[in-house]
């Protein structure tokens, strides 16, 4: 049954269509079905088969009647830009680009960077050209700060870490592209506790009180006897521990750049900043330093001013304490070691103060070469060794070696570097019970180099 009149194409309920006449009606989307073009098109001419498909097709994509059409303006197009016209001449040249300011990572960032990387595995890490002459002690110290100097020398001594392949010792100096084997380090988790200002205030108040030299750039102290340069096993308090109150705002402090034994007092050299640490290890290597060493021996050597010249390798000892040894060229570990030696005043043939120059730099090349030529240091545990030998009454059992006197060029060129170190109160004491007069002529310093 029909309803409101006619066809969907007539006049019924659905009305006009969109395009003037109902949704069945004579014309949709500009297409007329009865054959007739819509208006404004050609004269004489039908629309083509494509394109009544593509109106068909825009036809049935419009909405139907009720629904909501959703129209969107179209994005206009910029105004065309029009250059404006340079005058004529030479360009100003562009200011040269400031490259980003990177800041280095301070030592506490180096260690948590480097902390979980210790533990994991072993790592082959190679030598760089700024590592070039390193001493390997010194190479893990940079690379690992959180490695203890006594962690360091156990892995070395164990075998564990390998350069290119073979064992090295800490002292070995590695060149750039070798590479260094690292084992995987059980680290001990410290917990951090905030610094005591009161405890760095007092390390700062003695540190300041055995400076002897200062600048900017280099610090000489007072090592007093029985006070340790670096930490090992059983040892808490040391010099290299101080030098963390003097670290500055980005984490770097002062490093040691040569030791001395801990029972050994007197002149002992710090570099303040990277540059006088790098040019002063030059220094030391290169033998540019001289150093002057005063002892109280057992004896009076017969020649009075002479030459030591003998290979000298770490032995293990009975007691599980290690020492050196006098060797022979190419034991193993055996390294040449020179000093000279003087005789600058005696007492009663069974005392001789001896002035003493190191050419090169051996672990206790001094206390050895004295025990080698049967003159042992009075006061030394590890290396005095004649039988039946009484010490002196009024005079101390301990280690009588100062590091008296360095003299080195300035790291910056500002001349040279001469310092001088008290007698320590042990070695006053018998300097004074028997009649030394510490303020003589030292032979010494015009001995020759090599």
């Amino acid at each position: 049954m029909r309803t409101g009149g006619k066809s969907p194409g007539g006049k019924g309920p659905g009305g006009k269509g969109p395009g003037g006449k109902g949704p069945g009606g004579k014309t949709l989307g500009g297409i007329s079905r009865g054959g007739r073009p819509p208006a404004g098109a050609p004269k004489g001419k039908r629309p083509s088969h494509d394109a009544r498909r593509s109106a068909q097709a825009a036809a049935r994509s419009r909405p139907a009647l009720g629904e909501a059409e959703i129209r969107t303006e179209p994005t206009r197009n910029p105004a065309p830009h029009h250059p404006v016209p340079r005058p004529a001449g030479p360009r100003k040249p562009a200011a040269p680009r400031k490259p980003p300011v990177s800041e280095a990572p301070t030592r506490a960032e180096v260690k948590a960077e480097t902390a979980q990387v210790l533990a994991t595995g072993v790592q082959q890490l190679v030598v760089t050209p700024d590592e070039n002459e390193m001493r390997i002690d010194r190479f893990l110290e940079a690379r690992f700060p959180q490695l203890s100097f006594s962690h360091i020398q156990r892995i070395v001594r164990k075998g564990e870490l390998r350069v290119n392949g073979k064992r090295a010792d800490s002292k070995d100096r590695l060149e750039a592209g070798q590479t260094v084997r690292i084992p995987p380090l059980k680290l001990e988790q410290k917990e951090e506790r905030p610094r005591s200002l009161k405890h760095d205030a007092d390390t700062l108040g003695f540190l300041r009180s055995i400076t002897l030299y200062e600048d900017d750039d280099v610090m000489v102290l007072n090592k007093p006897a029985g006070l340790a340069v670096q930490g090992g096993s059983g040892t808490t308090r040391h010099v290299d521990q101080m030098l963390d109150a003097l670290t500055d705002k980005s984490g770097q402090k002062p490093r040691l750049v040569h030791r001395l034994d801990k029972d050994t007092a007197g002149c002992l050299v710090i570099a303040k900043s990277r540059f006088a640490a790098a040019t002063l290890a030059k220094t030391f290597r290169s033998r540019s330093a001289r150093k002057v060493y005063w002892a109280l021996v057992a004896g009076v050597p017969r020649v009075r001013q002479g030459r030591i010249s003998t290979y000298l390798a770490r032995e293990e000892a009975y007691d599980g304490d290690q020492r050196m040894a006098v060797a022979k060229h190419g034991d193993d570990g055996a390294m040449h070691a020179v000093t000279y030696y003087a005789v600058v005043e005696t007492a009663a043939q069974k005392l001789g103060w001896l002035s003493l120059k190191p050419v090169t730099g051996r672990t206790h090349q001094l206390r050895a070469h004295a025990a080698h030529i049967g003159h042992p240091i009075v006061g030394d545990p590890k290396y005095f060794n004649i039988q039946n030998w009484e010490l002196p009454g009024g005079i101390q059992n301990k280690l009588h070696l100062l590091a008296r006197r360095i003299v080195l060029p300035h790291p910056r060129g500002k001349g040279t570097i001469d310092v001088s170190a008290p007698l320590p109160p042990h070695m006053r004491q018998s300097w004074n019970l028997l009649g030394f007069e510490d303020e003589r002529y030292d032979p010494i310093v015009d001995a020759p180099d090599e």
